[in-house]
């Protein structure tokens, strides 16, 4: 073959292949967002812990999430804390089962049975406060910031096969085997 004819092949290959690449729909990557967490910004008092010597307003952030992946059945939120000096970290906030038409969750929703504004068909999972509701930032005093994980997570079931009140490490263990995407805002907080 001459160089000629190997150049003028080179040059079709690419063309086909950047008008093939260009013919691919647009991917798109599950977003969460938050009127009252900035990712990597610090958290507000409304989101620290009212006990364990913290002073705050105990309340679940305001989240918003959108382009969830195709086949999308269900969501779980979560909020932990990977910086806790327990060896395997903390959960603050576990709701899982959420519908998939369900796109955001309002502030307070994390309230305690009955005080929060949980979508109809979502349930709260355990803390690790032993808590079926949002527990708020309370690092021990003197420790660097610590970050706090939230995240929104799309899976491919509709009900997670948990018992009632499960641990945040049993959603999370669920949560890995039936994602099909999720999307994460860190905050910090020290004190």
């Amino acid at each position: 073959m001459s160089s000629i004819s190997r150049a003028f092949l080179r040059r079709s290959i690419y063309s086909l292949t950047c008008c093939a690449w260009l013919a691919l729909p647009a991917a798109h990557a599950l977003d969460l967002k938050s009127a009252d967490l900035r990712d990597h910004g610090a958290l507000g008092s409304q989101q620290v812990l009212n006990g364990f010597g913290c002073q705050g307003g105990d309340q679940s952030p305001q989240l918003t999430w959108s382009d969830p992946p195709a086949g999308t059945k269900s969501f779980v939120v979560t909020v932990y804390d990977p910086d806790a000096p327990t060896g395997s970290g903390w959960w603050h906030w576990v709701v899982y089962d959420i519908p998939a038409d369900v796109r955001s969750l309002a502030a307070g929703a994390g309230a305690a049975a009955g005080a929060g504004t949980l979508p109809p068909g979502a349930h709260p999972g355990r803390n690790d406060f032993g808590t079926l509701a949002f527990g708020g930032a309370c690092p021990p005093a003197g420790d660097k910031p610590h970050r706090y994980v939230v995240s929104v997570h799309a899976l491919k079931v509709e009900k997670l096969p948990v018992p009632a009140a499960p641990s945040g490490a049993m959603v999370g263990f669920m949560v890995h085997a039936n994602a099909l995407g999720s999307a994460r805002l860190t905050a910090t907080y020290g004190r």
